[in-house]
């Protein structure tokens, strides 16, 4: 019996493969780089002619450029006419007055003939001004919002907690410079904004803008009112408010308690 050394089975298996086996897997893995090869080309080296675009992904349509014939309408032409009446959207438009708060170039300083200034008008301002204005600016115009005061308490937290916040407080309704501005200056800084404030001309409508501007003015005149009494105030009729009994034993205690000290 031979104790000679015995080659394992796969060795045996695998000498038995025949050559051309090996050729053609020598060749098949020369074939498969080929892809990928011309991937890596197409993506690194530039060309002049378009890539191969498989997905389209709606990315190329079907459509007619400038100029070009088209048999779906009558005159075979694919560039259309204006519809009668279309205005561009960088076209100027005929009544500035109205819709840009300005005449001849520079702010307006009256209103425009569509606006008439009435009680109307102003219920209307104050109605946006208090959706619009108000968070900012307050119910005053004297800019103490709650959109200030809330940007206030963030200040005075720790710069870890307050995240870099950073606020400029919202312009005073009432300060010298906003009181001088004329009524298309403010018309316009409505609409377009200005420095940290927003535009709102896709917001709010052209008469309501309108009716802000009147409420505003109506908001700096009271409070930049004189103390002497107005005209004719006598003739004026009389409010009463009438308290309930706490309020009423309250205003006794506050009362007598003035008294006292005098």
């Amino acid at each position: 019996m031979s104790s000679g050394h015995k080659k394992p089975q796969f060795d045996f298996l695998f000498m038995k493969l025949p050559r051309g086996f090996f050729y053609a897997v020598i060749l098949f893995t020369c074939l498969a780089t080929i892809p990928p090869a011309l991937i890596i080309r197409a993506r690194s080296v530039p060309r002049e002619s378009r890539r191969i675009h498989l997905i389209q992904n709606m990315d190329n349509q079907p459509k007619y450029k400038a100029q070009q014939e088209n048999i779906i309408f009558r005159d075979d032409r694919s560039m259309r006419q204006p519809v009668p009446g279309t205005v561009a959207r960088s076209q100027m438009i005929g009544d500035t007055h109205y819709w840009l708060g300005t005449v001849d170039g520079t702010y307006a300083k009256t209103f425009p003939d569509q606006i008439t200034v009435d009680m109307k008008l102003l219920e209307r301002g104050r109605e946006r001004y208090d959706i619009y204005c108000l968070p900012c600016h307050g119910a005053t115009g004297v800019g103490d919002g709650t959109v200030h005061a809330r940007a206030m308490q963030l200040l005075n937290l720790t710069p870890a907690e307050n995240n870099g916040t950073t606020w400029v407080q919202p312009k005073n309704l009432h300060e010298e410079a906003v009181a001088e501005q004329p009524l298309g200056q403010i018309f316009y800084t409505i609409s377009n904004g200005k420095n940290n404030m927003a535009g709102y001309a896709s917001q709010i409508r052209v008469e309501d803008r309108w009716a802000i501007v009147a409420y505003v003015q109506a908001l700096q005149i009271s409070g930049n009112a004189a103390d002497y009494p107005v005209p004719d105030s006598d003739s004026l009729p009389e409010q009463k408010i009438v308290l309930d009994d706490d309020q009423a034993a309250a205003e006794s205690t506050d009362s007598d308690k003035e008294g006292a000290g005098s």
